[in-house]
C-alpha cells in the first residue's frame, strides 16, 4: 500500500475520532458544567472564579452608587481576556491580574488580586 494512502486511511480515521469525542465531550460539559481548561486564559480566570472574593474599598462604593452591577463583574470574570503582559504573575504570595472585557458596550478593565486563599477585586476602569 502506498504511503499516501496510508496516510489519508490515518488522516480520515484522526479526523472521525476528533469529531466523536468532540460530540461526546461537549455534551458531557453541557451536562455536568465542566469545563476543559487548556489555555493560560481560561485557566486564570477559572482559578480566580474558584476562590471566595471580596471586594476592594473601591469596588464597594462603586456598587453601592451603582456606577457597577455585579453582573458586569461576573460577565468579565466569564468571558474576559487577561492581559498577561500588563499582569504581574511572579509576585508571591499574591498576583495581580488585569482582565479586559466589554460592560454595556464600552471596554472595561478589572484588575484582580490573586492569593493563595482569596481573591480581591482591586480596581474597576470603563474606557
Amino acid at each position: 500500500m502506498a504511503l499516501i494512502k496510508r496516510l489519508g486511511f490515518f488522516l480520515v480515521g484522526l479526523s472521525i475520532g476528533i469529531m466523536f469525542l468532540t460530540f461526546f465531550l461537549r455534551k458531557k460539559t453541557e451536562q455536568s458544567g465542566f469545563d476543559f481548561c487548556y489555555l493560560p486564559n481560561c485557566r486564570t480566570l477559572k482559578n480566580i472564579r474558584s476562590k471566595p472574593m471580596s471586594n476592594s474599598g473601591e469596588i464597594q462604593r462603586m456598587l453601592a452608587n451603582k456606577e457597577l452591577d455585579s453582573l458586569d463583574i461576573v460577565r468579565l470574570l466569564n468571558d474576559g481576556d487577561v492581559d498577561f503582559g500588563r499582569s504581574d504573575t511572579e509576585t508571591e504570595p499574591c498576583k495581580t491580574y488585569y482582565i479586559e472585557g466589554w460592560v454595556k458596550e464600552k471596554e472595561a478593565i478589572l484588575k484582580v488580586t490573586d492569593c493563595l486563599e482569596d481573591a480581591v477585586l482591586e480596581e474597576f476602569v470603563v474606557k
